[in-house]
């Protein structure tokens, strides 16, 4: 008689096909628990939200989630993001105002997020699977934050043990480094409460968990940092050398790229200024900043971000691309348009330096930072100082950083990255890969999996 394999809950609302920015981490979660001999559900978004609500998907990504995953959808209010008169319930299509008052009103006292309703379908769904066969753990990953109430409703349901996942920070703004409600707001309480009962609650670096056990003291020693890292399913095993380091390359124009999501927290304007002022140096001449992602997270968000590019670029006119491929703002700058994370590989693979631009502080890492440094490439950094991921970095032997956004300190910081990047030999960047492989994910989810596997192990053991 074999042993019944540890069964896990996992509320993670973005997980593929959604291509928001903390997927990654929850799919390799799953991943590398069902490789481990779990048994896996996940609780993720309605496709109808993430296609038709956000229009934020990368549908070859869920190629990537193991098919042993048991994946549900439960259902969410979408009142919130109904514009069209035509979506409208009967109810509210009769009483609009009543229909409105009542979902304040919920938003208010009820909990503090459009997303409650998802929560409370999860709880319903929950329950009925643990009533056919128990669930031993739940994690549950935010934002958005409701899951984070689904867990601790759920424990006091079934004294099921819960762990939180902080991807970003719920009552924290990361960026402006400030409470992100006025005293008194019910997140606040939502969170003290959900923290209470966790079992434990992870952060992705050492000052958001040190803010977070500075405001909740009590529950301090149950807080844990779980690094964020790179995906060895999506990367080569090796780097090779870049484009122009290799022996067929004769004068090669250095290709920079910054590879993610553009958002309105990115220092555009001061990246734009320093390629430009880099392109005027002899050996960059025909240099190019190539972009490969989305602008901004959901449909419709890209049109102010393409306004800033193209007010940056002053008076340096776009001209055209010569290949045809995507929108050039300035000389030598280029949109090359979303790439699925499965395909990232021959971009790095062709990329000579890698420009780091994140709008973040001493609270965000960014995880594009562990995929940079597994690429085995210089990495130029663009951003301000004492951001999170400067610990990290500060190990990497191929780090160019200005030391600020200094358009002229930007420029010689490309320079010299393109510089080292056409010298660079087989060693070296093996020596920059060295570095990043402590970062694999597999590696930086061991404290998790072995506290889910002794929360798991010690319910099995009270329940018999």
């Amino acid at each position: 008689m074999t042993e019944r394999r540890p069964r896990l809950l996992y509320l993670a609302f973005y997980f593929p096909p959604s291509r928001a920015s903390g997927v990654y981490r929850p799919r390799a979660t799953a991943n590398r628990l069902i490789e481990l001999g779990w048994d896996v559900t996940v609780f993720a978004a309605p496709l109808p939200f993430l296609y038709d609500t956000i229009g934020s998907v990368d549908d070859k990504l869920m190629e990537t989630v193991d098919p042993r995953i048991t994946l549900v959808r439960p259902d969410l209010n979408r009142f919130v993001w109904q514009t069209n008169l035509r979506e409208y319930s009967r109810f509210r299509g009769a009483f609009p105002q009543l229909a409105q008052s009542l979902y304040t009103w919920g938003h208010k006292h009820v909990f503090p997020e459009h997303y409650a309703s998802w929560a409370r379908d999860s709880v319903r769904r929950a329950l009925r699977m643990h009533a056919r066969r128990r669930f031993d753990v739940v994690l549950a990953t935010g934002n958005p934050y409701a899951s984070f109430a689904a867990a601790w409703l759920f424990h006091k349901l079934t004294r099921t043990p819960y762990i939180i996942d902080y991807r970003d920070s719920w009552t924290l703004d990361q960026f402006s480094e400030e409470p992100m409600f006025e005293d008194g707001h019910p997140a606040w309480r939502w969170e003290r409460r959900v923290l209470g009962s966790a079992a434990n609650s992870l952060y992705v670096n050492d000052a958001q968990r040190s803010w977070h056990a500075d405001r909740y003291p009590r529950v301090a020693d149950r807080m844990l940092t779980v690094l964020n890292g790179w995906d060895a399913d999506t990367l080569p095993q090796r780097a090779e050398p870049p484009p122009s380091a290799r022996a067929e390359a004769e004068e090669p124009a250095p290709r920079f790229s910054f590879v993610g999501t553009v958002t309105d927290k990115q220092p555009i304007e001061e990246l734009l200024e320093g390629f430009a002022r880099a392109r005027e140096h002899s050996d960059m001449a025909d240099a190019t900043l190539n972009f490969y992602g989305y602008f901004g997270f959901f449909k419709g968000s890209d049109n102010k971000l393409r306004k800033r590019f193209a007010a940056a670029a002053g008076e340096r006119a776009p001209a055209p691309d010569g290949d045809g491929d995507g929108q050039t703002f300035a000389p030598g700058v280029h949109d090359r348009g979303p790439v699925s994370k499965t395909e990232l590989a021959d971009v790095y693979q062709e990329s000579d330096v890698l420009v780091f631009l994140n709008g973040g502080g001493r609270y965000v890492t960014s995880g594009k930072i562990f995929e940079y440094m597994a690429a085995g490439r210089p990495i130029v950094s663009v951003h301000t100082p004492g951001s999170a991921a400067e610990e990290l970095l500060r190990g990497y032997p191929l780090w160019f950083n200005p030391g600020g956004l200094d358009p002229a300190d930007i420029a010689a910081s490309m320079v010299a990255a393109a510089k080292a990047a056409a010298g660079l030999d087989e060693r070296q960047v093996a020596e920059a890969r060295d570095y990043a492989d402590r970062f694999e994910r597999n590696r930086t989810l061991e404290p998790l999996v072995k506290r889910l596997t002794e929360l798991a192990a010690r319910r099995r053991a009270v329940a018999g």
